[in-house]
């Protein structure tokens, strides 16, 4: 462990980053990962055994009284005969192909995958030598993370990683107050260590706060995920905003960037809850979005289901169409799409999972050029809809109409992404009205030809001073995209 760390202080001080926000402050989102626009994102682990309530269920198995401790009890039997840890061996991810992943993943239209490595159960998906509970020694007895890796890299997908690791301070800590297996003695590398007790997750200086030890243990597994996996994306999930992480938070960042450089690779961050210092990595909205454009690169992740991030038995599902309506609206106001599927213990997808992939991914391959590699344009749209701005905000249903509409532009063209197909076919554009120059204008230039992506016949439109008026006799239930040649 010592000598693990001397090594990582030798990558901080021999790179062009310090472990400090100055230092780090000079970092850049790269061009790649603002093209590419739309990630998936996997939950899978141990906790798609039980697949009750979500991938809490480590945790609130423990909780006395609560829905999952109760339907433990009645299913599994006493924590102290069958805990967590006992569901390892049925996690066997028998059916579990990497390459169908990659495939599915690719129909979908995504240009990133971002596996989750470890989640705050403390299960490393992958080959590592700080702990033998990871799923190369013991379950699947696969490394699934480097499998995976490879199955989309061959297939032109960028691949990342998340670490969900710092919650794990204290997500088994419940576990303390009754007769549980989590009760066994704990060293540092066994799964339920080191148990904590859980204080305000709000608070950023909640005690007890995690130990240097903890911390040490934190910051050697992210390392280790980087130089043995060389994610483009690393993803952290909320926690590490506490102010006792904040210092390893640093170190790390400064570790990945300058491996980044070493190895002539741009690199990307995404966080939470101001745990960096502004600029110094991309921002992240949990189940959610942003009610205006804004001048950075910032981050959507959410999920196919609205209950859970992993398969559970009673996942709700999101209808495509949702989906879809908000990713032109997050790329419209110059942000990314981190969409999260949770497959089965066995390593397969469930119909709905596989059928809302494969709907998003018909419609991206007619409608993509308005969303990959696409800019904002001098306003992100116009409509009567609006945007609730915010974290878990993406279980409010959005009622959009036809006059929603979101706008890109890539290519010299400007896009028009109608969130709602109009029964009658006819749009109004009111944002690209005929107006004098005496009068403030989004757009005084010339409009050429107005053409409906995957339209078998042609539009017919008229521009005056309401607005661009389009006739088009396409019928979807999915967003429309009219492509606008200006001069």
């Amino acid at each position: 462990m010592k000598d693990w760390l001397k090594d990582i202080d030798a990558v901080i001080g021999g790179g062009p980053y310090g472990a400090d926000w100055a230092s780090l402050s000079r970092y850049r989102v790269p061009e790649w990962f603002r093209r590419q626009k739309f990630g998936i994102f996997i939950h899978w682990g141990v906790y798609s055994v039980p697949a009750f309530g979500n991938e809490w269920y480590p945790r609130n198995m423990y909780i006395q009284g609560s829905p999952e401790y109760e339907h433990h009890i009645k299913t599994y039997g006493e924590h102290r005969r069958f805990g967590y840890k006992d569901f390892i061996p049925l996690f066997k991810a028998e059916k579990f192909d990497p390459d169908a992943w990659a495939d599915l993943f690719a129909r979908a239209g995504a240009k990133y995958v971002v596996p989750v490595a470890e989640h705050h159960d403390g299960f490393q998906m992958y080959k590592s030598a700080l702990s033998r509970f990871n799923a190369w020694e013991m379950g699947p007895r696969r490394d699934v993370l480097g499998e995976l890796a490879l199955a989309c890299q061959a297939r032109g997908m960028t691949v990342g990683c998340s670490s969900h690791r710092a919650e794990h301070w204290f997500f088994m800590g419940h576990g303390r107050a009754f007769d549980s297996d989590v009760r066994e003695p704990l060293q540092r590398g066994d799964l339920y260590w080191p148990a904590m007790p859980e204080g305000d997750f709000q608070d950023l200086f909640s005690a007890p706060a995690p130990s240097r030890e903890f911390l040490e243990d934190w910051l050697m597994r992210c390392c280790e995920l980087v130089d043995r996996y060389r994610p483009r994306i690393f993803y952290f999930d909320w926690w590490v905003q506490h102010g006792a992480v904040r210092p390893y938070l640093k170190k790390f960042a400064a570790y990945y960037y300058n491996r980044a450089a070493e190895w002539q690779t741009e690199v990307v961050i995404t966080y939470k809850h101001d745990a960096f210092q502004f600029g110094c990595a991309v921002p992240d909205v949990e189940r959610g979005q942003f009610a205006d454009v804004k001048p950075y690169c910032w981050q959507t992740d959410t999920a196919v289901a609205l209950n859970s991030w992993c398969h559970t038995v009673n996942n709700v599902y999101r209808p495509a169409e949702d989906i879809v309506c908000d990713l032109a609206d997050i790329v419209s106001k110059n942000g990314n799409l981190l969409l999260n599927v949770g497959p089965r213990a066995d390593g397969t997808f469930t119909p709905e999972d596989t059928a809302v992939l494969e709907k998003i991914g018909d419609w991206l391959r007619v409608n993509g050029e308005a969303i990959y590699g696409a800019r904002t344009w001098r306003k992100y749209g116009e409509g009567p809809t609006q945007i609730v701005e915010g974290q878990f905000s993406d279980g409010i249903k959005k009622r959009f109409t036809p006059g929603d509409i979101r706008f890109t532009t890539a290519g010299g063209y400007l896009y028009a992404i109608i969130l709602k197909c109009a029964e009658n076919g006819e749009y109004r554009i009111a944002s690209l009205a005929e107006q004098d120059a005496s009068r403030q204008a989004h757009f005084h230039g010339i409009i050429r030809d107005v053409e409906a992506l995957g339209a078998t016949t042609p539009v017919s439109w008229k521009r005056d001073e309401t607005g661009l008026h389009i006739r088009c006799d396409m019928r979807t239930n999915m967003p429309v995209v009219m492509k606008i040649g200006v001069e």
